[in-house]
């Protein structure tokens, strides 16, 4: 892999590098092929704020390896998408809607007792 120095690392534009922080600080350059070789083989390892900034690394990744002639294989994690990026719960609640989970019957206090009782049997063996 041809050698990035951090002089040479500092002068990059920020758009050759796959993902950039909010810091500012880049990370997976795409600068050489050798380059964007390593960031498919890193970019699930690296950490990302957002699954939005994620898949815009992947995306970027992917667009990069085109450019250069590398070929993607399927088994490839960097060859598809992560998964949903749709949050799984909204302010209303979670997608779906809610569950309602109703009793098949009503149950009498006696029985009510008894499950309490049962209960408090399991709790005290299983602190012995």
């Amino acid at each position: 892999m041809a050698e990035l120095d951090t002089q040479k690392r500092e002068k990059l534009d920020k758009r050759t590098f796959a993902y950039v922080d909010s810091r500012g600080e880049g990370h997976l350059p795409l600068n050489d092929e050798s380059h964007v070789r390593n960031a498919m083989a890193r970019w699930n390892q690296t950490e990302f704020e957002s699954g939005t900034a994620k898949e815009s690394a992947r995306r970027k990744i992917v667009a990069a390896a085109k450019r250069h002639g590398i070929e993607i294989g399927e088994d490839d994690k960097v060859a598809r998408r992560t998964g949903s990026l749709r949050a799984a719960s909204t302010k209303k609640g979670p997608r779906g809607g809610r569950k309602t989970v109703r009793p098949k019957r009503t149950t009498t206090p006696r029985q009510r007792t008894a499950a309490r009782r049962n209960v408090k049997k399991a709790q005290a063996a299983r602190h012995r």
